[in-house]
């Protein structure tokens, strides 16, 4: 008996605001509904030697938060006004022990970053705030039509829609501001704040 895979669609955009209380309030007068607490994430990219994984513009990430872990698959992006592309997760007992097995298979991390999130739900979608260290962002997963809607309650346009990834963002600041740092993470004197 052959078991198809299912493949899942992640729809999203990020959006800029000047900070978490303006994005916040903003959400939550749009109607949404907390559902989870701020907490650290910690995301590592892999890829092999001969950056197969880039080469196709996909990417591998072990994702890990609250002492739980994600392995995530995500295809290349499709065009669009929005971020499209093929998504596959699973829930990791051990990111540790994971990245140590994807290391042994010839993988690498080559992208490291960091990012306090809250994340609240409204109708199909789901609100992120992400705090970077390269600004603050509103990341808005879900159906395209609800994704409109919501940008739209947060008063932004689809001029305004951002659909650079993390890595692509964190490169630009880092260009803008000469900065020389070669992961995306927090120092010292951010932690916890």
């Amino acid at each position: 008996m052959s078991t198809t895979p299912t493949t899942t669609l992640e729809r999203e955009i990020k959006l800029r605001f000047g900070s978490v209380d303006e994005a916040r309030a903003a959400i939550l007068a749009c109607g949404a509904t907390p559902m989870l607490g701020r907490r650290l994430q910690e995301d590592s990219l892999l890829d092999s030697d001969d950056e197969a994984l880039r080469r196709r513009r996909c990417v591998l990430r072990v994702r890990t938060e609250n002492g739980k872990s994600r392995l995530t698959f995500k295809g290349p992006v499709q065009p669009g006004v929005m971020k499209i592309r093929e998504e596959l997760e699973t829930v990791i007992g051990d990111g540790e022990i994971l990245l140590r097995v994807l290391k042994e298979l010839g993988l690498h991390v080559w992208f490291r970053y960091e990012k306090y999130r809250e994340e609240f739900a409204h109708e199909d979608v789901i609100v992120a705030v992400d705090e970077t260290p390269v600004g603050i962002f509103v990341e808005i997963e879900g159906s395209e039509s609800g994704i409109a809607a919501m940008a739209g309650a947060l008063g932004q346009k689809e001029c305004d829609y951002i659909k650079d990834s993390y890595r692509g963002l964190f490169l630009r600041h880092r260009e803008a501001f000469g900065i020389t740092g070669h992961d995306m993470v927090f120092d010292e004197s951010d932690a916890g704040s």
